[in-house]
């Protein structure tokens, strides 16, 4: 049985999490278990996640940015008031974060830490050969 779609397709959030993904080297989209998901050969982001409760219930996080950071840096990000541990994923390391909290800037380097996390060595170089020159 199919997910239904969990998603505002219009979202402004989604669009922008759209645009800063797909600019990475051979970014594709599709919806995985009804949300947008984000992927090279495995997926290094998800649009929208749910968090299980103590209680046993669950808390929708439809506008949530989820990614697979390196361990350190989780650690970090969880101390964030707006990160979570998302259902299903966070055994496995993912984390999620609230987009409205994030601004394009986190948002790059978030998704490019996941993506490094998860993409083929030869699209991680290309990664770094894209990336642009450091502002000092």
């Amino acid at each position: 049985m199919a997910h239904p779609q969990m998603f505002d397709d219009d979202d402004p959030q989604l669009a922008r999490l759209r645009e800063i993904a797909l600019s990475l080297p051979e970014v594709q989209e599709k919806v995985s278990h009804g949300r947008p998901a984000f992927f090279t050969k495995k997926i290094f982001a998800h649009f929208g996640g749910t968090r299980k409760l103590v209680t046993g219930g669950m808390e929708q996080h439809p506008q949530a940015l989820l990614i697979l950071p390196d361990p350190m840096d989780a650690e970090v990000l969880m101390e964030r008031p707006d990160a979570f541990v998302p259902m299903y994923l966070g055994p496995t390391g993912w984390i999620g974060l609230e987009l409205q909290a994030l601004d394009n800037d986190d948002v790059h380097e978030l998704l490019t830490g996941s993506y490094r996390n998860t993409a083929p060595a030869g699209l991680v170089r290309q990664l770094a050969s894209e990336a642009p020159p450091s502002q000092t």
